[in-house]
């Protein structure tokens, strides 16, 4: 396949979580085609293990969807240089109100490859420490904890549809839980 050229790459908007661009891009035959580009500065995102062996979940308000959605802790890096294991570790406390010092990685997922370089880094925490909330402002998130079986069968009974969610608890569940039982 001849590579594609990109030609031009214009900002049409700055936005708080985002740049929206339009690129110019030349095609193997010489015609331009146009694609719209939205740059992520990254984000990270926890599955916070109890001693119990249940995980913290957060639910909170989507304007996008213009519904509560349950999730896994997770927020935008604080810029582009910011290790995603710092960003996990601040998010944790954030959202959940608990502290650990133990953040593995598990996966690294491109949340949505046709038009957004977003990068989420999922990180298992354990040997969680109580500590207190720090929400942000405007943010308003029920904190609440569920077995790992119940949130597999919620990604398949399609409860639970955020990308990241789904595919750390899914991840997770391989490599802690079934690799365990085998």
């Amino acid at each position: 396949m001849e590579p594609l050229k990109r030609i031009n790459r214009e900002l049409v908007k700055k936005c708080h979580v985002f740049d929206l661009y339009q690129d110019t891009i030349e095609l193997p035959d010489g015609t331009k085609q146009y694609y719209d580009f939205v740059k992520h500065k990254g984000a990270a995102a926890v599955i916070p293990v109890m001693k119990n062996g249940k995980i913290l979940m957060v639910k909170q308000y989507r304007n996008a969807l213009d519904r509560f959605t349950l999730e896994l802790p997770a927020g935008g890096r604080n810029g582009e240089e910011e290790p995603t294991i710092v960003c996990a570790a601040r998010e944790l406390e954030e959202e959940t109100g608990y502290r650990s010092n133990h953040l593995e990685l598990l996966l690294s997922l491109k949340t949505t490859v046709a038009f957004c370089n977003e990068l989420i880094d999922v990180y298992v925490a354990r040997d969680l420490e109580k500590t207190q909330q720090h929400l942000d402002e405007g943010e308003f998130v029920d904190v609440c904890e569920y077995d790992i079986q119940e949130l597999v069968q919620m990604v398949y009974d399609c409860k639970v549809q955020d990308s990241k969610t789904a595919s750390a608890i899914l991840a997770y569940y391989v490599k802690y839980v079934l690799r365990k039982e085998a």
